[in-house]
């Protein structure tokens, strides 16, 4: 078995992508932090999606451009990724499916309808909360806007689909 741990980060440093070692609450190590924490919210959202394989593939096909992002977001400045972003064309997808929603309108308490809905709602405001880390970190690491926009989008598709599953 591979040994997973390297006490390389016992010191409260860590590596971004290119070997650069800096603080573990380095913006960018933060930033990646939360979106680890939305792609695992979106697990469970996805893995509950039993009868939805249009979301189910939508939310899994966000969760990969997560990880593309991360890769991005701990590449050092000048650094480059071979990593491709489609976070526009993710975002077109969110978009899509936001027009196709039968959304009436309205705000609602999670917590009333399904156990799905309630899991959606975290992973939305887990994706605010990824979002406004984003544009904290733009202002000293510059982020690649197709990124901010494509969080932006997905908050609102989460909305829609918490309300759609409530």
């Amino acid at each position: 078995m591979k040994q997973i741990y390297t006490k390389t980060g016992d010191e409260g440093k860590t590596s971004l992508r290119d070997g650069v070692r800096v603080p573990k609450d380095d913006p960018r190590i933060e930033t990646n932090g939360q979106i680890d924490q939305l792609n695992a919210h979106l697990g469970i959202v996805r893995s509950m999606l039993v009868d939805d394989a249009a979301n189910r593939d939508l939310v899994l096909a966000v969760q990969r451009e997560l990880m593309t992002v991360m890769s991005h977001i701990a590449t050092p400045d000048g650094g480059i990724n071979p990593r491709e972003l489609h976070a526009a064309e993710i975002t077109s997808q969110l978009e899509q499916a936001i027009d196709c929603a039968d959304y009436q309108g309205g705000f609602v308490v999670p917590g009333g309808g399904s156990n799905l809905s309630v899991f959606i709602h975290l992973a939305r405001t887990q994706a605010r909360a990824v979002e406004r880390r984003l544009w904290s970190l733009n202002r000293e690491y510059p982020v690649n806007n197709d990124i901010l926009v494509m969080m932006n989008r997905l908050s609102d598709y989460l909305f829609v689909l918490a309300n759609e599953k409530e």
